[in-house]
């Protein structure tokens, strides 16, 4: 397949994302092909795996998502909910891999990119690592697993970086829980090397990144993203005027009030979670009504298809959301819901 390159070299199983031109997206055919990979080098006699991405602009910018849009307009509900099945049981394979995962995450990562890149063992960042969720701006929740990780940043981050899309740069991603270690990029060729030859990414030496833009805002995100709910965030926020909170609100002002309100909702929950799988199966509560629900749809048409940046989302305020719509988009699916059997 020619949108990713799957081998073996030396001691590593190695996976190349190489849509440079998209961005590195991930297609459906690339979420089968990197699972097919993972399951056959379970048991091989390799010490690792290696993810790294073709360009310099993005390991992964996200999911494919246009003909998730096509097919949704169509009323092809199907298409988008086995998707996210398979990719989400990707997500958990992994985090669960019995081998080091290790991944250079150059440029965009986003949505579905952090969900193949930051979920191993050694999650590497350079300079120009720019680290992000920002479903909330299409009509989806921070989903591939990402929810796990906001609920156990530090603080109050998990609720800001899922509401407003923050993108982190490499100390913020270390210190929000995206990443592990930053390693300037022109070592990582010899870093690559190392690790194929060697199998043993314990040896590596790692450097100290540059000044992050989180720890500055923390006194202010931990104050005013306290809440419980999304309309306590905006009410907090309202009552203070300062730069932060004015920048904040007009973040806030143009992404989805469902899917911000669900996410708050979401990252609450899984503040006592011990498994990715229960990060997974909330946010397939809501990626499986999504599309039906009809944000995600006009999210990807205002971002993606027409551009225009103007989506007319389902509910118009932050602040007045019906709990009841909330608790509809985020109860249990029954028999529908993700299934763990064939995973161990």
């Amino acid at each position: 397949m020619t949108d990713i390159n799957i081998r073996i070299e030396g001691r590593a199983g190695r996976i190349t994302l190489n849509r440079p031109d998209a961005l590195n997206a991930l297609t459906y055919d690339m979420v089968l092909a990197i699972e097919t990979a993972l399951d056959a080098w379970r048991a091989a006699d390799l010490d690792l795996v290696l993810l790294d991405a073709a360009g310099t602009r993005a390991f992964c910018s996200g999911g494919d998502i246009t003909e998730m849009y096509a097919s949704g307009k169509r009323g092809d509900l199907e298409y988008g909910r086995q998707f996210w099945r398979d990719e989400y049981r990707l997500n958990a394979k992994i985090f669960e891999y019995p081998k080091p995962v290790i991944s250079f995450l150059q440029g965009f990562t986003m949505g579905g990119g952090v969900g193949v890149g930051c979920h191993g063992s050694h999650r590497i960042v350079g300079e120009s690592s720019q680290i992000a969720m920002p479903e909330c701006g299409i009509g989806l929740v921070p989903d591939v697993g990402g929810s796990l990780m906001l609920a156990l940043a530090p603080g109050r981050l998990g609720e800001y970086l899922g509401t407003t899309g923050f993108r982190m740069g490499p100390a913020d991603a270390i210190l929000a829980g995206f990443a592990d270690h930053f390693l300037p990029q022109d070592m990582w060729q010899d870093a690559k090397a190392h690790l194929i030859e060697t199998g043993d990414p314990s040896t590596l030496n790692f450097a100290t990144s540059p000044e992050g833009k989180l720890p500055a805002l923390r006194p202010h995100i931990d104050r005013h993203f306290a809440g419980e709910t999304l309309g306590d965030i905006a009410r907090s926020l309202e009552a203070e005027e300062s730069e932060f909170t004015h920048a904040t609100l007009k973040t806030l002002s143009r992404n989805a009030p469902l899917a911000m309100a669900c996410t708050v909702q979401i990252i609450r929950r899984l503040r006592s979670a011990n498994s990715i799988r229960q990060a997974l199966d909330q946010e397939f509560r809501y990626t499986y009504r999504a599309i039906k629900q009809g944000d995600f749809i006009e999210g990807i048409r205002a971002a993606i298809i027409d551009k225009d940046r103007q989506p007319k989302w389902a509910h118009d305020s932050i602040k007045a959301l019906p709990a009841l719509t909330i608790t509809q988009m985020l109860m249990p699916l029954g028999t529908d819901g993700l299934n763990w059997e064939d995973m161990t």
